[in-house]
């Protein structure tokens, strides 16, 4: 007699875990090779058709792609270890216009120095630099949510997107497990002692969904 394998939760949550940190590694690895080969370009293309791709699935992008989201996460860990990271942002940080002002002064950088210096400068590896250096003293959140200038268009662009992780809010027990796991702070447990997740601030990691003890998140439309 065939008996089907049996995989319970947390095999599946590692599992999901594991495969994650892979993907974010070859892509780090692809975004090294890619710069040491002063062909960036490709890179800037493979970001702007996750912009279309956003629409639809969400940022993944800054969940499984972006190297600085991947040197972030590790530099958490590293700093949480270290008792450096402090557990407030700034409020001044946190000034709602503050992506958008880095954002054009990006573009406007970018157009500057390609017009009359005709050379592009490496804006993505000061950015690179940026972020680690951040996360070393505030949570992933400051440079996701207030400062990264590509975060800022795929926020536009993945804001109503047809898939991304959802809570069932008949499962859902308020324990806001999910809620400290969010590196952006996109899930919330509201009023209502319901978790809800904001689309245009969930990186589509799945952080939640492997924390959850009521498996109340899936990713779906």
């Amino acid at each position: 007699m065939y008996f089907a394998p049996c995989y319970n939760s947390f095999e599946v949550n590692y599992s999901m875990k594991y495969l994650g940190n892979i993907i974010r590694i070859i892509f780090l690895v692809l975004f090294v090779f890619l710069f040491l080969e002063g062909n960036i370009q490709t890179w800037f293309k493979i970001f702007a058709f996750s912009l279309i791709l956003a629409i639809i699935f969400g940022r993944f992008f800054c969940g499984y792609i972006c190297p600085m989201n991947t040197l972030m996460i590790y530099t958490e860990k590293f700093s949480k270890k270290l008792g450096i990271q402090r557990n407030k942002i700034p409020e001044f940080l946190k000034w709602k216009h503050l992506q958008l002002v880095v954002f054009l002064i990006t573009i406007g950088i970018m157009i500057f120095s390609k017009r009359f210096l005709d050379k592009d400068v490496p804006l993505i590896m000061v950015f690179l630099f940026l972020s680690v250096f951040l996360t070393i003293f505030f949570k992933q959140e400051l440079f996701h949510n207030h400062i990264c200038p590509f975060g800022f268009l795929q926020r536009i662009f993945g804001r109503s997107s047809y898939y991304s992780h959802k809570v069932d809010l008949n499962k859902c027990i308020g324990c806001k497990i999910c809620e400290r796991s969010c590196p952006t702070s996109a899930i919330k447990v509201k009023e209502t002692r319901k978790a809800e997740i904001n689309k245009s601030l969930c990186l589509q990691c799945g952080n939640c969904l492997q924390v959850c003890p009521k498996d109340a998140i899936s990713y779906t439309n």
